[in-house]
């Protein structure tokens, strides 16, 4: 390599190990679901998903990513049960509220929120 191509490359491999290293220091940062309970961003409903108690771009994305999962795991235990998913929402809904620790919020039936 000579001294011209030299000078650009330290920068082109300073520029891919911080694109790497933005992208890791992004997910250590980002908000997990224990987390968000803990600190009273989100709790459990009812109706077997999460519900926003403290907005935010992170807390909206976090909840729309565990209930989309959540639907979809209810839709399978629902179809191989036999019943409707309404039914497998309600008891997973029942169980998560009876789960929850002291101290985060759930939402039962039609009330507002409580700490449990």
């Amino acid at each position: 390599m000579n001294r011209t191509s030299s000078r650009y490359v330290s920068p082109l491999i300073l520029a891919v190990l911080l694109i790497f290293c933005s992208g890791w220091i992004q997910n250590a940062w980002a908000l997990d679901l224990r987390t968000a309970k803990s600190q009273g961003m989100v709790g459990e409903m009812s109706n077997g998903y999460l519900g926003v108690i403290k907005s935010s771009g992170e807390v909206q994305a976090l909840v729309k990513q565990v209930n989309d999962a959540r639907r979809k795991h209810y839709t399978e235990i629902a179809k191989r049960n036999g019943t409707s998913l309404e039914v497998v929402e309600l008891l997973a809904g029942k169980k998560a509220i009876e789960m929850t620790p002291a101290g985060q919020y759930v939402k039962p039936g039609s009330g507002g929120w409580v700490r449990k």
